[in-house]
C-alpha cells in the first residue's frame, strides 16, 4: 500500500491507525504549497481535488481511497481483532460513524477557514464559537475519567481528534478544557502517534532536502 500524506494534516490520523495495526504503507509526502511529492508523482493524477490522505491499494487496479474517516475505517475493518472500530451493522458502529462525522464536520473542517484567514471578524467569532462548542462536548464526554472517547479502548476516533488538534494555528483557546487536553496528551504518548510524527518529520525533511539540492 501507498499512503499520501501532508505535513501537520489529518493524514496523521491514518498513519496512527496504520501503526496501531502494525501496517507499513509506503509513505509519500505531498507539499500542499509547492505542489510536489516526495516520489515525483503528479499528485493531480493521484487526487484531482488536491488533498490528503490518499491510500493506494496493492490490488491490480491500484484502487485509491480518499477521506480520513473512510481510510481509517477501511483499515480498521480489515483487522477487527484490533478493536479500533466496532463491527458494521451494530449500534456501536452507528455511534462511531456519528462521532467520526462530528469530528470531520464540527472540528476538522471548522479549523480550515480560520487557519487560512479566509473569514470576516464576524465569521471568525462564529466559527471559533462552533469549535469551542464541539471541543467542549468532547471534554464533557471525557469528564467521567475514561481514557478515550468511547471508553477504555483506543479507536479511530481518537486518532482523528489527535490529528486535528489545530487550535493553536486557528487561534482557538482550549486550555480551560482540562479533560480534553489531558486526553490529547495520552493519545500523543502512544507509540503509534509518536511513530506517525517521527515518520512524517523524516519524510518531510528528505523531501525538502531534495527540492533544495
Amino acid at each position: 500500500m501507498k499512503l499520501y500524506i501532508a505535513q501537520a494534516t489529518c493524514s496523521l490520523a491514518v498513519q496512527a491507525v496504520a501503526n496501531e495495526l502494525g501496517l507499513s504503507p509506503e509513505l509519500v509526502h505531498y507539499d500542499v504549497f509547492g505542489k510536489t511529492t516526495s516520489d515525483n508523482a503528479d499528485f493531480a493524477e493521484v487526487n484531482p481535488l488536491a488533498y490528503v490522505p490518499v491510500l493506494e491499494l496493492d490490488d491490480a487496479d491500484k484502487e485509491r481511497i480518499t477521506e480520513t474517516i473512510v481510510i481509517s475505517s477501511f483499515l480498521a475493518d480489515r483487522h477487527p481483532e484490533s478493536g479500533l472500530i466496532p463491527p458494521r451493522g451494530t449500534m456501536e458502529r452507528v455511534r462511531m460513524d456519528q462521532l467520526l462525522t462530528f469530528i470531520a464536520t464540527e472540528i476538522a473542517q471548522k479549523h480550515i477557514p480560520l487557519m487560512r484567514r479566509l473569514m470576516t471578524e464576524e465569521g471568525i467569532a462564529f466559527t471559533s464559537r462552533k469549535l469551542l462548542t464541539a471541543y467542549a462536548a468532547l471534554d464533557a464526554r471525557l469528564a467521567d475519567g475514561r481514557p478515550y472517547l468511547t471508553g477504555e479502548q483506543f479507536t479511530v476516533a481518537d486518532a482523528y481528534v489527535w490529528a486535528t488538534m489545530w487550535h493553536e494555528r486557528s487561534g482557538v483557546k482550549l486550555d480551560h478544557l482540562k479533560n480534553l487536553m489531558a486526553y490529547v496528551a495520552r493519545v500523543e504518548a502512544r507509540p503509534s502517534a509518536q511513530k506517525a510524527l517521527k515518520d512524517e518529520a523524516e519524510l518531510v525533511s528528505v523531501h525538502k532536502a531534495r527540492l533544495a539540492a
